[in-house]
């Protein structure tokens, strides 16, 4: 795919791309970082170094050419793409004719680095300390530092980092992190911050896809990178429940490390509601990689007895009853001994609270059997910024999220009152497809129609 200029294509016929060229060379520098053979690699590094090289002095040049304010920003996320992937290259030197260039856009970034987001931070931060700047280096991970969230669960990460989603390559959430855990590994060199910063980077694969082939090689470097070795390692998982012990020293999933316990009703004792986790590594000390699981207590119960569960994922269901009046429709609520009649409008409200950003959750709301939808069409629904399916069907209505952020959402949809008697209203639970500890319920309801 490389041109006879230095410069790779995106796809075959295509024109040579800059972006392309210098994301292949960065990766050929992860390589070495890594330590991995690159010897033959250098006749392809060095015509596009020279490709890239020119480009960056056409860039100057058109500045210079149309008189250009030289001590406003004139930097972008290209130029410091460039620094970065031109900083795993000392043994190629910058041409003389280069240098007037090279050196403005070094200048440039030392002068604002605090007006780009965190990924571009983190190139200049790493393309200036490779090449012998310390201070602005220092100064980008202390200001990382200060902007950073930090919880023993989420471990180490970045608000304006957690949105999920871009169009663009430089707002990339999984790749910023994983940048960031190489200016840390190499900058600071702290391994307790390092370990941080991969926490949220496993826990993010927990409920998300790692949507990219570049974004999953962007995580693996990292992961392989400085800090504690994690892959080595396998570690000690204990579980004890009360006098019982669960270890993953029995038969678990090659790979994964993955292991299910089922315990029969006969043999559950109140004790066991006392959970202990310990995870050591294979020198009996506390182990640094994460690890995680769920207990679950699985019984019968009538459905209008259910009470409210929650964890990440918080649903709360309401029913109420709508009116015209003259000013317009009144909602009551429907409460236990609320009395209902046929055909009266009843407006279901669903309150859902996630607190990390999921994808590939179904939420699933039971209905009565004297209610029937309104809306008995399933089809895509966009509401409040989010996307979901709606799907109706005999005794639910079902949501499919593709992509659910954090925050709190209320949904709500019409039935009608059709029969007499009385009924159990079903609960409503949700469930995150490919992490299904994160699963909640909301309380049932008893419904008298009249």
């Amino acid at each position: 795919m490389q041109s006879p200029n230095g410069g790779f294509v995106w796809f075959k016929g295509g024109p040579e791309d800059r972006y392309i060229t210098q994301y292949i060379l960065s990766g050929i520098g992860h390589l070495k970082k890594l330590e991995a053979p690159t010897n033959n690699l250098k006749s392809i590094v060095a015509s596009a170094i020279s490709y890239l090289d020119k480009k960056l002095k056409e860039d100057y040049d058109r500045l210079i050419k149309s008189k250009a304010d030289l001590s406003k920003q004139h930097i972008g996320y290209t130029g410091i793409q460039y620094l970065y992937m031109r900083s795993f290259f000392p043994e190629y030197a910058v041409p003389a004719f280069v240098q007037n260039a090279y050196n403005y856009y070094r200048r440039q970034a030392q002068q604002f680095w605090m007006k780009q987001n965190k990924y571009l931070q983190g190139m200049i931060a790493l393309g200036l300390y490779r090449t012998g700047d310390k201070t602005i280096p220092n100064a980008i991970v202390r200001s990382l530092k200060e902007t950073a969230l930090i919880s023993e669960e989420m471990g180490m990460y970045w608000k304006d980092n957690s949105f999920g989603h871009s169009w663009f390559w430089w707002h990339a959430p999984i790749e910023t992190q994983s940048l960031l855990i190489e200016v840390f590994s190499e900058i600071s060199n702290e391994v307790k911050t390092v370990d941080d910063l991969k926490t949220w980077l496993l826990k993010n694969k927990q409920t998300n896809n790692w949507r990219t082939t570049k974004a999953t090689a962007d995580a693996c470097y990292a992961v392989l990178l400085r800090g504690t070795d994690w892959l080595s390692n396998e570690p000690d998982v204990q579980i004890k429940l009360g006098a019982a012990t669960i270890s993953n020293t029995e038969k678990t999933e090659a790979g994964t490390g993955y292991l299910k316990k089922r315990i029969e009703s006969n043999s559950i004792k109140p004790s066991m509601a006392a959970i202990t986790v310990s995870v050591k590594s294979q020198n009996a000390k506390p182990s640094a990689s994460s690890s995680w699981g769920a207990v679950y207590w699985q019984y019968f119960e009538d459905m209008d007895k259910v009470t409210t569960a929650s964890t990440p994922l918080q649903l709360n269901k309401k029913l109420f009853i709508e009116k015209n009046t003259d000013r317009g429709p009144v909602l009551s609520p429907v409460q236990e001994g609320t009395e209902l009649h046929v055909g009266d409008k009843i407006k279901v409200r669903v309150e859902l609270r996630v607190d990390r950003d999921m994808e590939y959750v179904h939420m699933k709301d039971m209905r009565a059997s004297a209610l029937e939808p309104v809306n008995v069409l399933s089809s895509y629904k966009w509401q409040g910024g989010l996307g979901y399916y709606e799907s109706t069907k005999d005794a639910s209505t079902n949501f499919f999220f593709n992509y659910l952020p954090k925050g709190t959402y209320v949904f709500e949809y019409q039935l009608f009152v059709t029969h007499t008697g009385s009924f159990s209203n079903g609960v409503t639970t949700i469930q995150c497809m490919y992490a299904p500890e994160f699963t909640a319920h909301s309380e049932g309801i008893k419904i008298r129609v009249e």
